[in-house]
């Protein structure tokens, strides 16, 4: 069985840590499966599955100087990796209001309680720092149904929060 290992890494953002990272792990035979990789602010991160590295203290070892050299955090997690098991969404959430504390709090709960498990989520800060606006996508697997998902989501519209829900169509075959 493959060892598997959850890697975090996180920086300043600047062009080449995803060619960087991911060169140096194929150079030592490691596999990737699932990636998220991410400009946050004037950060990047990189959340991936990898493989067949070694032990954990080869992994860093292979990853070392690419940290040093890019000013990067590394976290390791061993993991068991489950693929070709993710959940297919069915809806998708975008909400839009000014930025202020406790949107994703209250989104998300309000979305769990009707049966909402999240697949992925993003969210970004706009608008001008006397003017910022809160954007969140949300896509996941509505257990109860998207009609669901909006009643439950109606009332933080009364407080200028506006959110749309819609199903996702997903054509298989």
């Amino acid at each position: 069985m493959s060892n598997w290992f959850m890697l975090t890494l996180v920086g300043r953002d600047r062009p080449g840590i995803v060619a960087s990272v991911t060169s140096a792990l194929f150079e030592s035979g490691c596999h990737l499966g699932e990636t998220s990789m991410l400009r946050l602010g004037d950060n990047f991160t990189i959340m991936m599955m990898v493989r067949d590295c070694g032990d954990e203290a080869a992994l860093r070892g292979t990853l070392q100087p690419i940290l040093e050299h890019l000013h990067l955090v590394l976290h390791v997690d061993a993991i068991d990796a489950v693929l070709h098991r993710r959940p297919v969404p069915d809806v998708c959430i975008i909400v839009h209001g000014a930025d202020r504390a406790g949107i994703v709090s209250a989104v998300t709960s309000k979305a769990a309680a009707a049966g909402l498990n999240i697949v992925d989520l993003d969210s970004m800060v706009g608008g001008s720092e006397a003017a910022p606006i809160y954007v969140l996508q949300i896509e996941g697997v509505a257990a109860q149904g998207a009609e669901a998902i909006q009643t439950a989501l109606e009332p933080l519209q009364a407080e200028g929060v506006k959110i749309d829900v819609r199903p996702i169509e997903t054509f298989v075959g």
